[in-house]
């Protein structure tokens, strides 16, 4: 079941969804208004391979900011935070949509990181493309996108208990971690 409004509210206010800082006027009939943070980081022009098993090569030749705004260029894509830190109870789950005003301006706000476990913990890590043919400024503190929360059975392991939770208490934009996962052969 999607939570609507005033159960988003409820949740929050009683402490079973954290959301830090929150402003109940972003609170959307079925959906909560995240903001974009100031931490941006992205990948520098380059023949360098990724490799996802090797993490120097996923740190190698990046840069970050913090900032109040950035300008995202035409297929560029960068790696930025939200402003809210969230953490979910082992049986509510949100996802993560792009608020269409923000698509309409080419912006992608995430490619296919956009599930959020039951028993995360932390700052959402945005994964921004601008699809667009002209620059688009970004501002830190705009709302970028829209958490949706679903109730669901509680989790035998929520996010918060695996061994492996890769980006539990992230802060700030946060690079892939997929070189912590075993290699399989």
């Amino acid at each position: 079941m999607i939570l609507v409004d005033w159960q988003i509210r409820d949740r929050i206010e009683r402490g079973y969804i954290m959301v830090d800082p929150f402003e109940p006027d972003l609170v959307q009939p079925n959906s909560l208004d995240i903001r974009l943070g100031d931490h941006f980081l992205w990948y520098l022009e380059g023949q360098e391979i990724i490799d996802p098993y090797q993490s120097n090569t996923i740190s190698e030749k990046t840069s970050e900011m913090h900032a109040e705004s950035v300008v995202l260029q035409p297929g560029q894509f960068m790696l930025a935070e939200t402003l809210e830190v969230i953490g979910l109870p082992d049986n509510i789950v949100a996802s993560i949509e792009g608020k269409s005003s923000i698509a309409r301006l080419g912006v992608e706000l995430h490619q296919t990181g956009g599930w959020i476990d039951a028993g995360f913990r932390g700052s959402i890590t945005l994964e921004m493309c601008n699809v667009n043919q002209r620059p688009v400024k970004m501002y830190a503190g705009m709302p970028v996108g829209q958490l949706v929360f679903y109730t669901t059975e509680r989790a035998e392991q929520p996010y918060n208990l695996k061994a492996d939770a890769k980006y539990m208490d992230q802060r700030q934009a946060t690079l892939s971690r997929y070189h912590k996962n075993p290699r399989k052969s």
